[in-house]
């Protein structure tokens, strides 16, 4: 099964490998050093809980499908909210730098969402 997911995520084009491996994971991922920060629990659960679903999307469809897009719009579209919100907060310098690249990863990633849910709603339900 480990297997079929990494030759799935092999075969998205490069750019979206790119796109998940240096930028999408990593960003969120670090939402969990940052969790004693004001809402920091809020916005680690909503950032790795999205990344979570799609790790059991991935297991249940063996691949990489547009239904992994759900979970981001459904969830991070609430969290960005959040992040605007703290950002307009006094908060730490290390932490408000942190939520701008959160913020901007994640605006970029649910526009493109946007665009995946659309499709696997429209039938589109290939598993890469």
């Amino acid at each position: 099964m480990i297997r079929e997911i990494w030759h799935g995520y092999r075969r998205l084009p490069l750019w979206v490998q790119l796109w998940v491996a240096v930028f999408l994971v990593p960003v969120n991922a670090a939402s969990l050093t940052f969790v004693s920060h004001p809402s920091g629990v809020w916005v680690a659960a909503m950032a790795v809980g999205a990344m979570l679903l799609n790790g059991a999307i991935m297991l249940a469809e063996r691949g990489f499908s547009k239904l992994m897009a759900l979970p981001h719009v459904a969830i991070w579209t609430p969290m960005l909210g959040l992040v605007a919100w703290l950002l307009a907060q006094d908060i730490a310098p290390a932490y408000r730098g942190y939520l701008l690249i959160l913020l901007a990863i994640d605006t970029v990633s649910l526009v493109l969402d946007a665009l995946d849910t659309r499709k696997w709603l429209s039938g589109d339900r290939e598993v890469a």
